[in-house]
């Protein structure tokens, strides 16, 4: 399968670049930025046309900067620099960087001083997209300016027909003509055919599955989000579904009714082998006195699989491999994927669980959905019949209610935020809301605050309410609700659920935030 490969040097937009690229039509995947140009061509499956240099915070001037494999620029697969990427291709042929008194950041009109395929049916005068510290003041020897900003910055550099760097950002929605710039790059310069689609993927996913699991039973635990349904709507598809277990652990976590729904929805699906465990007991004891989101996440995903591995012991003959609803945002976000320089934002627990990372080092851990972001899990779950009201639930994370309950977890915070959530999500449904929104829920915060009921002094919970548009889950922008809405939202919660005494709205985009808060 045609491939490029975004070396990700820890540029925020990183990810962006390789949605970029699929949106085209192609595949994409994204290394650790210093990732050794020999190991590129041992991709399995995979057929590297060409390579991306991505953005970064560091300056090459920085003693520990990230730098690529000097051997990349020996290999005859064209390279796209961008931003940081173009500064370390000039740097490393001996050219000249200098730290800018001021940045350049920002719409900048680009002029030609010479042509380039990458720039084919790109109208001179756009406006590019800046966001940089440094910026290029001596090119190599050997080496020739293509464009230059409005600023007389080199914004494009030649280093060979099919080297080139470039100071903006094609990959933002701000840059003019950005898509037909990295079309150009994609397509003319690497020659990729842009016939990649979920349908194939989806076919590939099933032959992997087939050929690595073979006749052995494999257990998903059903979370009782979008991931895990498609993920087991893929083995179902795939096997035998004689050899595919599914497994439904009853945290006491979840949200209003959704372990009912979730044993219907995969019923539909064909299940054979399908278990409901009740654990709720077991996981609010475990999680007793207990606030801290990092051991929150720790207990929760020891405890499914602990509780997995006692449920299943009579009913999965031998050894089994486990699959799981992992995708590219929940390995980007625990550091996984980009090197050293990525940071870990917060733990999931189907990415760092100890007892998960032993099941990959035997070779039992079957994770379909690693390379897709949200919004192409949602897709690929159509094309595998997966129901469109499941397909349109919003996001819930695997540790569930735990993370939404800020501090300790107790029954009756569980009770209380579940129907606050369930009041907000039928306000959304009946005011044509829901499905314009990408994620919305309730958090119950570790504080209470003074109200007053009829002539009582009151000391109520305090519930922040959440809504997010997004596409991938790697950036998301608030829902502007009208305030008439919040307010009648607000009403009804306060005056439905006692204990909640006030409700605010939550204002803030990822990044700075998360989505959700723990």
């Amino acid at each position: 399968m045609d491939a490029i490969i975004v070396l990700d040097f820890g540029g925020q937009t990183a990810q962006l670049i390789g949605r970029r690229i699929r949106e085209l039509g192609v595949y994409s995947e994204i290394l650790p930025g210093t990732t050794p140009a020999a190991l590129l061509a041992g991709l399995p499956g995979l057929t590297v046309r060409g390579i991306v240099l991505s953005g970064s915070p560091a300056s090459v001037h920085d003693a520990d900067a990230p730098v690529p494999d000097p051997a990349l620029f020996e290999l005859p697969t064209p390279i796209l620099g961008i931003c940081y990427g173009l500064q370390q291709m000039v740097s490393q042929r001996g050219g000249e960087i200098a730290r800018s008194t001021s940045r350049e950041y920002g719409r900048s009109k680009l002029r030609y001083s010479s042509e380039h395929p990458l720039f084919a049916e790109v109208p001179e005068g756009f406006t590019s997209w800046m966001s940089h510290g440094d910026h290029v003041v001596a090119v190599p020897e050997g080496v020739r300016v293509v464009a230059e900003s409005e600023h007389g910055i080199p914004a494009a550099i030649e280093f060979s027909r099919t080297q080139i760097g470039i100071q903006f950002h094609p990959e933002v929605t701000h840059c003019e003509h950005g898509n037909r710039i990295l079309e150009n790059f994609v397509v003319g310069m690497a020659g990729c055919a842009t016939d990649w689609s979920l349908e194939e993927y989806a076919d590939e996913a099933a032959e992997e599955i087939r050929t690595t699991v073979g006749p052995s039973p494999v257990l998903l635990l059903i979370s009782g989000g979008v991931d895990s349904t498609v993920v087991a709507a893929i083995l179902l598809r795939a096997l035998d579904p004689a050899q595919v277990y599914l497994m439904y652990v009853n945290t006491g976590l979840m949200r209003k009714d959704e372990s009912e729904e979730v044993g219907a929805s995969l019923e539909r699906l064909g299940a054979r082998h399908l278990d409901l465990i009740d654990a709720e007991a077991e996981f609010l004891a475990a999680l007793d006195g207990v606030d801290d989101p990092e051991k929150k996440r720790e207990i929760i995903g020891d405890l499914f699989i602990r509780v997995q591995s006692r449920e299943i012991a009579e009913r999965i003959p031998g050894d089994y491999f486990l699959a799981q609803g992992t995708i590219y945002p929940d390995i980007i976000e625990s550091g996984g994927g980009v090197g050293k320089y990525a940071h870990v934002i917060k733990s999931h627990h189907n990415v760092r669980s100890p007892l998960v990372a032993a099941k990959r080092e035997q070779g039992k851990l079957i994770e379909p959905l690693s390379r897709l972001y949200k919004d192409e899990v949602r897709r690929l779950g159509i094309i595998l019949g997966v129901s469109r009201d499941v397909i349109a639930r919003h996001p819930f994370p695997g540790p569930g209610l735990a993370v939404r309950i800020l501090g300790a977890v107790t029954p009756e915070k569980c009770r209380i935020l579940r129907e606050a959530d369930a009041l907000y999500i039928a306000e959304l449904r009946d005011r044509g809301l829901y499905d314009r929104i990408w994620q919305a829920f309730c958090v119950l915060l570790p504080l209470r605050s003074v109200g007053v009921t009829g002539d009582t002094r009151h000391y109520g919970y305090v519930l922040a309410l959440r809504a997010v548009n997004s596409t991938d889950a790697m950036t998301a922008d608030v829902f502007p609700f009208a305030p008439d809405d919040l307010l009648a939202i607000s009403a009804r919660i306060t005056n439905r659920i006692p204990e909640i005494g006030r409700v605010v709205y939550d204002v803030s985009s990822k990044p700075p935030a998360t989505i959700e808060w723990e």
